[in-house]
């Protein structure tokens, strides 16, 4: 165990400045338990000073020049990339990521506002002439994006700083307010999110970050002041804020159980080394991690044992590590769940190929195959370093086994035959389909999100900011065109 002093405190940020309260809270690396770090905690009074500036401060934020809040996003993404490593080294610690996926979290974020940066000096009004029918002649239609007020952005602990990038990046990009509240395992990297954010020439009250703990983010859901909440995490706390505010403007990035199929033509090297790879990244903690790995029959004896060749290939163990792939999953809590769920299925009749163990918060990269449809590790979501091979028959039963879930957030399709690719993207209810690649990939200026239980709104820089705003038509009168 670290003997090291306790750090100072760090200060949250409240209507962009630096602010302390009267408790503190510890964050541990959940690898070693080791200290972190320290961060001031809000009083419910200054959480209400924080929603009232960003309600203050709405119509200045909306009224913002686009060159000032495009220069914003552009300052964040040069002074990330001039911080880069240091980020890398927080979000492994806090998180447990292996440092290598932090480093690539970290390139992420400095592309997302970058993107961020880019669309919104294209974020512009159009106009349509409504001289179509005589009645409307010299009429002419501005149309403009307007948005709906702060947004309340709720973060999960499995991309610390990428997932709080998303949402706060869009948000300033269209001039609306926002009131971050990271998630209490991880809010080091938002926090030091917002030392960036508070060099920048953003009004005050246009950003705070406040880590609050999670029973008393409900203050900041009812509150009338934030009509918008973007919401990332698991589908029952997502539900539950959209079924508390039905009125509010609620965007949900919620779970899935991604599958990955796997068909006769496929290149099966290629397959077995990303899908390997992307159903451990993250501990598989991420929503898009592969799960269910469905194979066409021809090639499944083959294609399973290279798989197993290179889920034990991967290096499990210190997230600090350089040659690390696989690290911790966030709680010693969180790996005794994936554990208990592996051994239900066990019970019910699956067989382990390869994983299975746990030691402390590190799970074993684990495939299991035989699975019964209504096990958890089947048709919920892992969130964890599990995944399980089912065979199937044809591409028909292939497809019908992936849109066998409550869930539709991302699938992956590995095959060289184009008309099975555009069939893929018509028949398989998701989100997004990626041909030849694991259902992990996302590029961050892309449309994200799913379907079914997956959630509702995309994010995506375009897409959410859409999302955060409201078309606004001014018709001009009496004018020759």
């Amino acid at each position: 165990m670290d003997a090291s002093p306790t750090p100072e405190p760090r200060p949250f940020w409240l209507a962009g400045r630096p602010a302390t309260g009267s408790a503190q809270q510890t964050v541990t690396n959940p690898y070693d338990g080791r200290v972190v770090g320290v961060h001031s905690v809000p009083t419910p009074e200054q959480v209400e000073q924080a929603v009232a500036a960003a309600h203050a401060v709405r119509h200045k934020a909306a009224a913002l020049p686009i060159h000032v809040r495009a220069e914003a996003l552009a300052h964040v993404a040069r002074r990330l990339a001039e911080r880069a490593e240091e980020f890398a080294r927080l979000i492994s610690a806090e998180n447990g990521k292996p440092i290598f996926w932090a480093r690539g979290e970290v390139n992420r974020a400095i592309s997302t506002t970058r993107f961020a940066a880019e669309e919104a000096r294209r974020f512009s009004g159009e106009v349509m002439r409504l001289d179509t029918d005589p009645a409307a002649q010299g009429r002419l239609a501005y149309i403009t994006r307007v948005p709906h007020g702060p947004v309340l952005a709720i973060t999960p602990f499995n991309f610390p700083l990428n997932l709080v990038v998303h949402k706060v990046a869009p948000a300033i990009a269209v001039g609306a307010p926002v009131i971050v509240k990271p998630a209490p395992a991880t809010p080091l990297s938002a926090l030091a999110l917002g030392e960036i954010l508070a060099e920048t020439d953003l009004p005050e009250g246009m950003f705070s970050v406040l880590p609050v703990p999670n029973e008393q983010a409900g203050q900041l859901v009812d509150d009338p002041r934030l009509p918008v909440i973007s919401f990332t995490g698991s589908g029952p706390v997502g539900y539950s804020i959209m079924d508390r505010v039905p009125r509010k403007h609620v965007t949900l990035e919620l779970g899935g159980n991604a599958a990955a199929v796997v068909l006769a033509d496929a290149d099966l090297d290629w397959a077995a080394q990303r899908i390997a790879l992307f159903s451990n990244y993250q501990a598989g903690q991420s929503c898009i991690a592969v799960q269910r790995v469905i194979v066409e029959e021809p090639v499944a004896d083959v294609f399973t044992e290279k798989l197993i060749a290179a889920v034990e290939a991967l290096v499990t163990g210190d997230p600090a590590d350089e040659r690390t792939q696989v690290g911790p999953l966030i709680s010693e809590a969180a790996a005794e769940r994936v554990e208990q769920w592996v051994k239900e299925a066990v019970a019910a009749g699956a067989r382990v190929l390869t994983g299975g163990t746990r030691e402390g918060t590190t799970f074993a990269p684990t495939v299991l195959t035989d699975v019964p449809r209504d096990a958890k590790v089947a048709c919920e979501e892992v969130f964890g370093p599990v995944m399980i091979v089912q065979r199937v028959a044809s591409v028909d039963e292939a497809f019908a086994a992936v849109n066998d879930s409550k869930y539709g957030l991302q699938a992956g399709v590995f095959t060289r035959n184009l008309d099975i690719a555009f069939r893929a993207n018509r028949e398989l209810e998701v989100g997004g389909v990626v041909i030849g690649d694991v259902p992990s990939y996302r590029a961050d200026q892309m449309p994200y999100g799913g379907v079914k239980q997956s959630g509702v709104g995309r994010e995506g820089l375009r897409s959410a900011m859409h999302d955060l705003t409201y078309e606004k038509v001014m018709i001009l009168t009496g004018l020759t065109l």
